[in-house]
């Protein structure tokens, strides 16, 4: 069975009035809410208040605003110190292009002092940065004020039973401590992974919920134990418990899993785009501005390239390759010419270390990646993103769709001009089937954790890697 390294949520069917089962606590996960937002707003309250004396109703707007637009605040606080980082700045960067845009557009932004506003770009993310790791110091702090932590089991010990159960082990400042298992077969035969107490068999679950005060009951049981699952249930309506299911999706490999409503009926999404909604904005928005900014600095670079292409030898300055692009369609992708051949058929063989297909300039071009800037066009119009799984040719899909699993996955979102793969040593050409096995599945984790903060962490080694990668060629 694959590791999965995301748990799907539970399903709740809880009495209305009980506690919800909320991994991080609800007081916890409610000062996270806020570490962000606050910060933005209480850190241009200081200093309005440093450089103009005090607050006045412009300011408080553009706080009030700013507030809104940092609310609701990501859980950052079990991340690594640079990714804190990257992730504070990414967020922060999104708030400020609104603020920026809305005061152009009403024409409230001559208004302001350019010293705060100046001051205020890295003084707010700053504070967001100290608050969470504040906030890290103070979780056994929060974690005592939430109560007594509410006791919970967990039914079934099948892959994602324990899976489950693992978690909230580990979850020390959770709010919910881990009773132990239950699982018909005896704790010789349950599985030997398996850490946790085996407390007894699903005809048990009810008693024992009765006499410990059972507040979560989480229940991983096959659908095709439904007798087994109504009985329990009609027994645990003798409780206070509150009961969950745990979905059996660990059949497959879920990218953004999430619980959702379809006309009012809760659905499990097991596999989907991460660019849904404001995502899908801040993705795109952020494809235009880095792609734009880097059209107009690199320009004279391009000229010069294009000019080198065309003298250095026969054919086109720009190679036009057919790739597959969002949602398996075909899109034309755009790169400097570093062959002397431009294939683009049924068949097409990789480049290779020492191939005699490329010219001395191309051999340059693809080693710094210089060939690929064209692409920052294809950026613009909406055909890739600067960051996401890189394309292959036509022909490369064709054959690789047939024999990797989960391989058109890919498609999903928008292909990249670099990716997640490549910053992790599987740029160039793939020599065999397991390292484009190795390819895609650093793709699909890409599709699992993308964060604004993650596209730019992989543009910064990116440019680390023009300099110092042997794998292209």
């Amino acid at each position: 069975m694959p590791e999965t390294p995301w748990l799907a949520p539970a399903v709740g069917v809880e009495p209305a009035g009980l506690p919800a089962a909320s991994a991080q606590g609800r007081l916890l996960q409610a000062v996270r809410m806020l570490v962000d937002p606050l910060a933005a707003a209480l850190s241009l309250w200081v200093l309005v208040g440093w450089f103009e004396g005090g607050m006045t109703p412009t300011w408080l707007w553009v706080s009030v605003l700013a507030f809104a637009l940092a609310f609701p605040g990501r859980a950052r606080a079990p991340w690594p110190l640079h990714e804190l980082a990257l992730g504070v700045l990414a967020g922060w960067l999104w708030v400020v292009a609104i603020l920026l845009f809305a005061g152009q557009v009403t024409g409230q932004l001559a208004q302001l002092s350019p010293r705060v506003l100046l001051h205020w770009l890295w003084f707010a993310p700053t504070l967001q940065w100290a608050g969470h790791l504040a906030l890290q110091r103070a979780q056994p702090w929060l974690a005592r004020l939430q109560g007594p932590p509410l006791r919970a089991v967990v039914v079934g010990l099948n892959p994602q039973g324990q899976a489950l159960a693992d978690r909230l082990r580990a979850a020390v400042h959770g709010g919910i401590t881990l009773l132990g298992c239950f699982d018909d077969r005896s704790p010789e035969r349950a599985p030997a992974a398996c850490a946790h107490p085996h407390l007894g068999a699903l005809a048990d679950v009810a008693g024992y919920a009765k006499r410990q005060r059972v507040h979560l009951v989480y229940l991983s049981l096959p659908m095709a134990s439904q007798p087994r699952i109504r009985a329990l249930l009609e027994a645990l309506q003798d409780t206070t418990a509150s009961v969950y299911f745990v979905p059996d999706l660990f059949v497959t490999d879920l990218i953004q899993g999430r619980a959702d409503t379809v006309c009012g009926l809760p659905v499990i999404g097991v596999c989907e785009t991460p660019f849904r909604g404001p995502s899908g904005v801040l993705k795109r928005v952020s494809d235009w501005v880095i792609a734009g900014t880097c059209l107009v600095l690199l320009a004279p670079l391009m000229a010069a390239l294009a000019v080198a292409v065309k003298c250095s030898s026969p054919g086109p300055v720009i190679f036009c390759q057919r790739r597959y692009g969002l949602d398996g369609q075909e899109i034309i992708v755009y790169k400097f010419r570093s062959m002397t051949v431009v294939e683009d058929g049924p068949t097409i063989v990789q480049a290779q270390r020492g191939d005699a297909r490329i010219t001395r300039l191309g051999a340059f071009m693809r080693r710094t990646s210089l060939d690929e800037l064209p692409q920052f066009i294809n950026v613009l119009q909406g055909r890739m993103s600067v960051v996401g799984p890189r394309p292959h040719a036509v022909a490369h899909n064709e054959l690789y769709r047939a024999q990797i699993r989960s391989y058109m996955v890919r498609h999903k979102v928008r292909p990249g001009i670099t990716g997640w793969a490549q910053v992790n040593g599987l740029r160039g050409e793939t020599q065999s089937l397991e390292r484009m096995q190795a390819r895609v599945r650093l793709d699909l984790e890409y599709l699992r954790r993308w964060s604004l903060a993650l596209d730019l962490a992989i543009i910064v080694r990116t440019v680390r890697l023009v300099f110092r990668d042997s794998a292209a060629y």
